[in-house]
């Protein structure tokens, strides 16, 4: 067996056919992945030497994203959103962003929900804290004000929640929101992000489909939990995306079983298989289910999310497999594999 043969465990695709790079002599084997797996580096190197009948391999991982289409020194922009609030899309977001650099990229986080921006208290920033406001030239030479995004667990974030008070209501309308959203997106000098993880606002009305088509976005990941009235809504939200050709990544489930903090044992109060049944509806990958625990919401409100509280505890574990299998999906659309089975443009005379 060679080592390119070896089929990609989130996408079961052999390396070669993806575009991976592989270099290999003797037992040390160098590969570069389309998406960050440092959290499984040694499953890796286990799962290869079982493949090619050896006894020990000695990997070294590397990561090349693919490339993005996002503003200046953004990569690739992916949306986190919903069908309707109250499922824990924010803090899957953040928890998400988190993960992705725990797994070794580079990335930032935008809060694009301008009504009811959270991220800067998950994010632990003080309500006082300010980004600095920066002079660059524009277009036409023109100086040009920009914001430096504030560092937080080791992500780059921007969030309205830095420009007005926690008591200050955003009364606006539609094509003001998407204004703002096109501002904090454009003028922000992220610093070379692989991925921007936009945090969208609940729904799938005017303001969301506007923003969808004004900002690159190069997949979404939708969040559900498994209740009936919330999988109805989760469905709008890919339909949504799919209207505006923007790839769904995937399904999170949230919610999805209540974990006991006496016994432990599980109870799947908001009912069962939800996110599977939509996410094979759709043929698009279930991403993750996480559970309805107490730790989880303390972390966030506390200003230090699962990840970055635990990043190496069970919890954070789902969310950082959810986080490769999400950027793993990304590169199967992106990468050599989806161009050889692309459509063919057929002309025809009227």
């Amino acid at each position: 067996m060679k080592v390119e043969q070896f089929p990609d465990p989130y996408l079961d695709v052999p390396w070669q056919d993806l575009g991976a790079r592989v270099l290999s002599s003797g037992s040390r084997i160098g590969v570069t992945l389309g998406y960050p797996a440092a959290g499984m580096h040694d499953e890796l190197a286990r799962r290869l030497a079982e493949f090619l009948g050896v006894d020990h391999v000695d990997l070294e991982l590397d990561f090349r994203p693919p490339p993005g289409r996002g503003p200046g020194r953004v990569g690739n922009i992916i949306a986190v959103a919903s069908g309707k609030g109250g499922v824990g899309k924010s803090t899957t977001a953040v928890n998400l962003a988190l993960a992705l650099d725990r797994e070794g990229a580079r990335v930032g986080l935008l809060d694009a929900d301008i009504y009811g921006p959270s991220q800067g208290m998950m994010l632990g920033v003080p309500p006082s804290q300010r980004p600095e406001v920066v002079s660059r030239p524009g277009k036409g030479g023109a100086e040009q004000k920009f914001f430096q995004p504030i560092k937080a667990h080791g992500i780059q974030a921007m969030s309205m929640s830095f420009l007005v008070t926690e008591k200050t209501p955003m009364v606006w309308r539609g094509p003001m929101v998407s204004g703002a959203l096109q501002q904090l997106l454009t003028q922000t000098l992220w610093d070379d992000l692989d991925y921007l993880i936009v945090d969208m606002p609940p729904g799938t009305g005017d303001i969301q489909l506007t923003l969808s088509q004004q900002v690159p976005v190069a997949g979404a990941v939708i969040v559900t939990t498994p209740q009936d009235i919330a999988l109805l809504d989760a469905i709008k939200g890919i339909e949504m995306f799919r209207k505006v050709d923007i790839p769904v990544l995937g399904v999170i489930e949230n919610m999805s079983v209540f974990r006991c903090p006496h016994c432990g044992e599980d109870s799947p109060i908001f009912g069962s298989g939800g996110g599977e049944r939509i996410a094979h509806e759709f043929a698009t990958p279930l991403l993750g289910r996480l559970p309805l625990t107490l730790a989880i919401r303390e972390q966030a409100d506390g200003g230090t999310p699962t990840v970055a509280h635990d990043p190496d505890g069970d919890i954070a574990g789902i969310y950082r497999d959810a986080a490769r299998r999400l950027a793993a999906e990304l590169w199967r659309l992106s990468g050599p594999a989806a161009a050889a089975g692309g459509p063919e443009i057929s002309m025809i005379d009227d």
